[in-house]
């Protein structure tokens, strides 16, 4: 595998390779039906990553932003997509994964790797039946915060029946992501709209984004739009897009350097009245507050 590892025995062997190698470290554990991985790259040099698995890969990008580089998930477009934290990716069982960066900041990504065979579904669900969509860059809450949790049992002592239950219902969430997905074909948005939408916003979050704006990415009118999107992304245009502005906010209240006023200015609000009160809504705190936490 390479890298800075911390694996321990019996962990199955997971085709994931990084270039150079010498720049990630690792952590590994497998449960019950499930493989987790978490990465976190040490410098900011460019650096590939490549996966073919024979498991359902779910990568979580809890840290990652970058420069230039390119992701490619088989049988979708590729995306130069550059503010990757809070997104989430399926890889399919069997497709393949690759990705070049050149990171702007310190990487930490989760993979979490399902058996499509294992036991942690009921039969009856025939779960390695299933044909699942491959899915770049997407957001969904349920699914994150159960990734997160899984994340912290890494380190923990085995067996771990709280882990074990974690996977079951990740399983659970993939197949209802899956059916959602099936869905939002009929009467949502196609997989082109939505990679082309999610890379002119997280583009332009400086910027005024009107729903005309992005009703005609999509060639669509806006009244058509506003439905298709809602259904395809779960919420209404202007909640998705101040939720983007939100979080590339977080990333930047990182930097003590920068005012609250100017991160308002980045993130395309008018002044910091009106960012204030749209980061603690989304938050449950200010701005001002939310960065001493990270001290």
């Amino acid at each position: 595998m390479g890298g800075n590892e911390q694996r321990r025995p019996g962990t199955p062997q997971i085709t994931v390779e990084f270039s150079p190698s010498k720049s990630v470290l690792r952590h590994a554990a497998a449960w019950t039906g499930l493989f987790a991985e978490t990465f976190e790259i040490t410098d900011h040099l460019p650096f590939e990553i490549a996966a073919t698995s024979p498991f359902h890969l779910l990568i979580v990008n809890e840290r990652a932003e970058r420069v230039d580089g390119e992701t490619f998930i088989e049988g979708l477009p590729k995306s130069r997509l550059r503010r990757l934290t809070g997104r989430l990716s399926l890889v399919p069982a069997g497709h393949r994964f690759s990705e070049r960066q050149t990171p702007r900041v310190s990487a930490r990504i989760i993979h979490l790797h399902i058996d499509p065979a294992g036991p942690l579904l009921e039969p009856e669900l025939r779960f390695p039946e299933m044909e699942l969509k491959p899915r770049l860059f997407f957001n969904d809450r349920d699914l994150w915060e159960t990734a997160i949790k899984l994340k912290m049992q890494i380190d923990k002592p085995r067996p771990n029946i709280y882990a074990e239950a974690l996977g079951a219902v990740l399983a659970y969430e993939v197949i209802r992501l899956n059916a959602t997905k099936m869905e939002a074909s009929h009467g949502g948005l196609a997989g082109w709209q939505q990679n082309r939408l999610v890379e002119y916003i997280d583009g332009h979050l400086d910027e005024e984004i009107s729903l005309k704006d992005l009703a005609n990415i999509a060639n669509l009118s806006p009244y058509h739009f506003a439905r298709a999107f809602k259904r395809s992304f779960g919420e209404p245009p202007h909640h998705y897009l101040n939720g983007r502005r939100i979080e590339r906010a977080k990333a930047l209240l990182e930097d003590p350097a920068r005012s609250v006023t100017e991160i308002a200015l980045v993130v395309g609000f008018a002044d910091p009245v009106s960012f204030t009160a749209a980061f603690h809504r989304l938050v449950g705190t200010t701005p001002t507050k939310y960065r001493r936490s990270l001290r």
